[in-house]
């Protein structure tokens, strides 16, 4: 039996795409150095290779030992704040690791990517909600180096018969409806498990900059379920694997949502008020950001079931009630 591979599959993101793999009935390998994800995390796959996303040697013994036919590539650095810092450490990791995950698949004839890219590619928007055509402005180092794999891509399906499909994110937020995985970074960058846990006492919470040209001042955007998320990806690998052409969609649910208002709603959901602190803009933050998914939706029939972020705050919640520590252990979470 064939298995897909997913680099990055011990992710947030990752992990729940290995588990709707996992449903839909196929064989997951998950490839990951565990340097952000959790090991716990991967435990819907069906083999664990620990390894760098440059080894060339093992990326393909990987890909030859599973007899993998597909890929999921989610392994990438993803804070837009860090890579203005260190743009070059993104381009080392984003750029040069996603191409050693082509070479491997040109070199061992894998023919079909599901490729995990961002909303950060398009900058600063001069229209919302923000379609396919936008143009491609990044204004941060992150989003560049999504880009430039983004443009890889055409070359490598004409030279080498490489079909993809690129899936670019809005806002992931949520947990895995089942309580099974959820969001658990070290440290937390992401807005909702922030103000859970501003709310519960457990942190501080700061919105980046309330002086932007929004209703309320703070930055909108588009929060996407992470299982919708997923499932976007298993309709975009039976594409690739009926034959269907390479393509690109965005992925978000349209609506623009504040800052403000994700708090507000995490008050709602856990009962309690976040202490807000005000502090200055971030570099590299776009003041709107939203998506039209109107191409995925009528091409391959792709429709979010967690639209309102009500409900996606509630099962973040759920998760980040349960389990405080995340995946890590009490002892683990104290050190």
């Amino acid at each position: 039996m064939t298995s897909v591979l997913v680099t990055g599959g011990a992710g947030y993101i990752g992990s729940h795409a290995v588990k709707a793999l996992s449903e839909s009935g196929l064989r997951v390998v998950v490839y990951d150095n565990l340097s952000a994800g959790h090991r716990e995390a991967t435990r819907f796959a069906d083999a664990f290779v620990e390894g760098e996303i440059q080894d060339a040697d093992t990326l393909r013994s990987a890909i030859r030992d599973h007899d993998v036919d597909a890929v999921m590539h989610f392994a990438a650095w993803l804070s837009v704040g860090d890579s203005v810092r260190d743009p070059a450490g993104y381009y080392r990791n984003n750029v040069m690791g996603a191409l050693a995950v082509l070479d491997a698949m040109v070199a061992e004839h894998v023919p079909r990517l599901v490729f995990s890219s961002t909303a950060a590619v398009f900058g600063n928007p001069v229209e919302t909600p923000i379609t396919e055509e936008h143009p491609k402005q990044p204004i941060n180092a992150y989003g560049e180096t999504k880009l430039a794999i983004e443009r890889a891509l055409p070359h490598y399906g004409r030279a080498y018969g490489l079909r993809s499909v690129v899936l670019r994110y809005f806002n992931a937020a949520g947990a895995d409806p089942d309580g099974a995985l959820g969001e658990d970074h070290d440290p937390e960058l992401h807005l909702i498990p922030r103000a859970v846990d501003a709310a519960l006492g457990r942190d501080s919470f700061q919105i980046f900059g309330d002086d932007y040209d929004t209703p309320d001042g703070t930055c909108l955007r588009d929060y996407v379920h992470v299982t919708d998320l997923a499932a976007a990806h298993i309709l975009a690998l039976e594409s690739l694997r009926a034959g269907g052409p390479s393509a690109r969609y965005n992925l978000g649910n349209g609506q623009p949502t504040s800052v403000r208002d994700v708090v507000d709603a995490v008050a709602r959901v856990v009962g309690r008020q976040v202490p807000v602190a005000i502090g200055p803009r971030r570099d590299g933050d776009p003041a709107v950001l939203f998506a039209s998914s109107a191409r995925i939706k009528q091409e391959l029939g792709w429709k979010p079931r967690f639209e309102h972020i009500d409900t996606i705050v509630r099962t973040a919640w759920a998760w980040r009630d349960v389990r405080p520590a995340g995946y890590r252990t009490a002892a683990q979470a104290e050190r």
